[in-house]
């Protein structure tokens, strides 16, 4: 039993529509679910991704309007870092960053940057054999679009507290110092902890990650409860999230980690050709179907190039 790395990774935005436009208009993400918070549903979930759906791509928000910007600290992920195939990708994407605007550090094998919000990004080159995941743009070439999460970093103030529950309970390989892999059968991801700067205002809030999440096979998801409950994790209950299902604890670090199910998938309730370009509603919550689309702001999404148009 094995986790299949990274499954997604849920951040907070304070404006929905800037952020649309940055993650599809700026990266060329694929809006794969235009959806609500389940537990507050007065707000919107938007999910990126590549053209299927697919887990190990996924980048979620929540929106809370106006949202102040939070400050990484201890038991937050302070970075997401993604794969890209060849040093010549990060030139592309280093001059496609600048000509948005946005500043960009290109060292070695990887390409640093923070969307308008903060939430800081790392590009690197990488050989890995999982297969790509890409979502088509007309303006980013298909070998330089992004391939998926190559994993996060987060920030600790006593990583060793971890070490039980990553390496034993949930199967991580070490691979230098405080350096972990999740490797399954098919993909793989890192979870990384750096020592934690000093604190003044850590503060969750736009441009901060609220949790990541590790894919698992369907049937193995209660026993991942069960192994992670016996390493001194408090797990919730089994949560239906209509997409997948989920059970959420903390790592010692303070982390929010999530197990997330492989499947159902986005397609469930959209024809794959056509995700995101609607607002999608678990059954429980399509009574709320009119009041929400009355409320929630329009989104400049789907681009004219792609309405109508059959993914790949």
């Amino acid at each position: 039993m094995k986790l299949e790395g990274v499954h997604h990774i849920s951040a907070i935005t304070g404006d929905a529509r800037a952020n649309v436009d940055f993650y599809t208009g700026v990266l060329g993400l694929r809006m794969v679910k235009r959806t609500v918070n389940q537990d507050e549903p007065n707000m919107y979930h938007l999910f990126y991704g590549d053209e299927h759906g697919s887990p190990g791509m996924d980048l979620t928000f929540f929106e809370y309007p106006g949202a102040a910007r939070g400050v990484d600290g201890a038991g937050m992920v302070h970075r997401i870092v993604w794969r890209v195939g060849s040093p010549e990708a990060l030139e592309f994407w280093e001059e496609r960053l600048a000509g948005r605007g946005v500043r960009a550090e290109l060292s070695g094998g990887s390409l640093l940057f923070a969307d308008p919000e903060g939430l800081e990004h790392e590009f690197v080159a990488t050989t890995v054999e999982d297969e790509p995941l890409r979502a088509h743009s007309p303006e980013i070439p298909d070998e330089h679009a992004l391939q998926g999460f190559d994993g996060v970093r987060a920030y600790s103030s006593a990583p060793v507290r971890s070490e039980r529950l990553l390496g034993e309970a949930m199967g991580f390989t070490r691979e230098e110092g405080e350096h972990w892999e999740a490797r399954g059968e098919h993909r793989s991801g890192f979870y990384a902890l750096d020592l934690a700067p000093p604190e003044i205002h850590r503060a969750q809030g736009a441009g901060t990650v609220h949790h990541v999440a590790f894919a698992a096979v369907m049937g193995d998801l209660e026993a991942w409860r069960e192994r992670v409950t016996e390493a001194g994790a408090r797990p919730t209950p089994t949560i239906d999230r209509f997409y997948f299902k989920s059970v959420y604890f903390r790592e010692p670090s303070g982390v929010l980690f999530e197990i997330a199910t492989i499947g159902p998938g986005f397609a469930v309730d959209e024809d794959e050709s056509h995700l995101g370009e609607g607002l999608s509603l678990p059954p429980p919550l399509e009574h709320m179907r009119a009041k929400l689309e009355g409320t929630l702001t329009p989104l400049p999404y789907p681009p004219a190039w792609r309405t109508g148009a059959a993914a790949e």
